[in-house]
């Protein structure tokens, strides 16, 4: 039952990245209602920069988001702070459906993206904080899976329902997350640092499905003090095993319930003067970096052009159907194979197979010495490739690399990184194409990706089955006994 428990709770950790897939790609099928001469469900046509702002407001609002997460985790918990982060997506889906203003749609956007932002710092950490080593790996790409699911499901209903229903089918999404999250229990981890031990041994008794007063519970509550007190953390990470060694069993002499500590050193200081966590942040920036680098967002842009040359016959819904569903399986092999070939592997093989696609593309954009087809073809393989390992693998990373004091603002920081990194792309990219052309673009993101496979080659260590104080010490090059 206590895997059970898990990923229950990774499922309704994830569900906001469910929602963000469905509100994302909502304006691919809206925006055509909203211009139209005679639109019905506006009082006024949009204008042009009305329609680009429906895209780019939820992405300002995710940056929000994902500034103000870490603070609401810490002061109302895993269970309260993530219902208040599905509370958003419910209002805008409302403000929508009551709504004939352009205005009053383009709020409910912002305010939607907030929560999408959140959930990208919100499911890692939660995720992190209750899932075992053995399935940490799967769990920790539910947030990946779920968002390609919900783009997958928004490209279908879009296709099939008509305006009114697809507000509807947003709505009762926005309702079953609310539903999942009022189900979870709350993170151990949250608990012992609100002091309440007894709660966070309840917890943990839960998550691992064994009686309160068993000595899995007694170990992990003991192992859990250690890493959330910092002083301990930089003498393990500082001083070699031995120290860490002589803290533990000090530790464990003491009474379970009075734990005397050094006085906490703040969060950002741990982050950079703590050699484990400051490696662990460098290593996981630079996967997220070139991640976004590799041009998915891009590539994404241009796909429906190049689908539309090399199958004129097909409709444009059922290409973006399919090309969701690539996505989709490409993120659900990841979740798959994570933990069983580790995360190593899978980054350093999706990256060789990303740059290899890449080089493809632009090669056959560059000489068109092959039909088109083969060209869509190679698209929806980067896709597969993509999100096989580089484009979930930092995710996962994310969920597991740092401990818990440096955690939240850890993944806060990396993800507005992304958030703004996202931002610069799209901007530079239509200069990139007048100076490189498209070819050269894609030339361009190859490079990214073979930088991808040497990160992960010389610098990601391993963690797949690892604790969270071994994966510590592997960013020091050296492996816990």
């Amino acid at each position: 039952m206590g895997k059970i428990h898990q990923v229950q709770t990774a499922v309704a950790a994830s569900f906001g990245s469910f929602l963000t897939g469905l509100l994302y790609v909502w304006p691919s099928y809206t925006t055509s209602i909203y211009t139209h001469p005679n639109t019905t469900v506006l009082s006024a046509p949009m204008t042009h920069v009305e329609i680009s702002l429906i895209g780019s407001l939820p992405s300002l609002g995710a940056m929000l988001g994902t500034a103000v997460t870490g603070m609401i985790m810490n002061a109302f918990g895993r269970h309260k702070g993530g219902l208040i982060l599905l509370l958003p997506f419910l209002l805008s889906w409302i403000m929508v459906e009551l709504t004939n203003s352009s205005i009053v749609i383009l709020m409910a956007r912002f305010i939607a993206g907030i929560p999408c932002g959140g959930f990208l710092v919100y499911g890692p950490i939660f995720i992190s904080e209750v899932a075992e080593e053995s399935i940490r790996g799967t769990l920790a790409t539910g947030p990946v899976v779920l968002y390609c699911l919900g783009v997958l499901l928004s490209y279908v209903i879009g296709w099939f329902l008509t305006y009114r229903y697809i507000l509807w089918t947003n709505l009762a999404c926005s309702c079953i997350g609310l539903g999942l999250a009022m189900m979870v229990t709350e993170s151990p981890v949250w608990l012992i640092r609100q002091k309440r031990d007894e709660d966070a041994r309840l917890a943990i008794a839960h998550y691992r499905g064994v009686s309160p007063g068993s000595k899995i519970v007694l170990g992990e509550i003991s192992r859990l003090k250690l890493q959330i007190n910092p002083a301990v953390e930089l003498i393990s990470v500082n001083d070699g095993n031995t120290k860490a060694e002589e803290a533990e069993k000090e530790k464990l002499n003491v009474d379970e319930n009075v734990i005397e500590t050094p006085e906490k050193m703040s969060s950002i200081k741990l982050l950079f003067v703590s050699p484990s966590c400051r490696r662990a942040f460098v290593v996981t920036g630079l996967a997220l970096t070139l991640q976004v680098m590799m041009g998915m967002i891009v590539v994404q842009v241009y796909a429906a052009d190049i689908f539309s040359q090399a199958a004129p016959t097909l409709s444009s819904d059922f290409c973006s159907v399919m090309f969701a569903f690539v996505l989709l399986f490409g993120s659900v092999m990841s979740a798959v194979f994570s933990d069983r070939f580790g995360r190593r592997f899978l980054i350093i093989l999706s990256s060789v197979g990303v740059a290899l696609c890449l080089f493809g593309m632009g090669l056959l954009l560059q000489t068109n010495i092959l039909p088109p087809w083969v060209t869509a073809i190679i698209i929806l393989v980067y896709c597969f490739a993509f999100m096989f390992g580089a484009g979930s693998v930092p995710y996962v990373l994310l969920a597991e690399v740092f401990v818990p004091e440096v955690q939240g603002l850890a993944a806060m920081l990396l993800m507005e990184w992304v958030w703004l990194l996202n931002f610069i792309l799209l901007g530079i990219f239509p200069f990139m194409l007048k100076f490189f052309g498209i070819h050269g673009a894609f030339y361009c993101f190859t490079i990214f990706g073979i930088l991808n496979a040497l990160v992960g080659i010389f610098l990601l260590p391993e963690t797949k089955g690892l604790t969270n104080e071994q994966i510590q010490e592997s960013f020091l090059g050296r492996r816990k006994t």
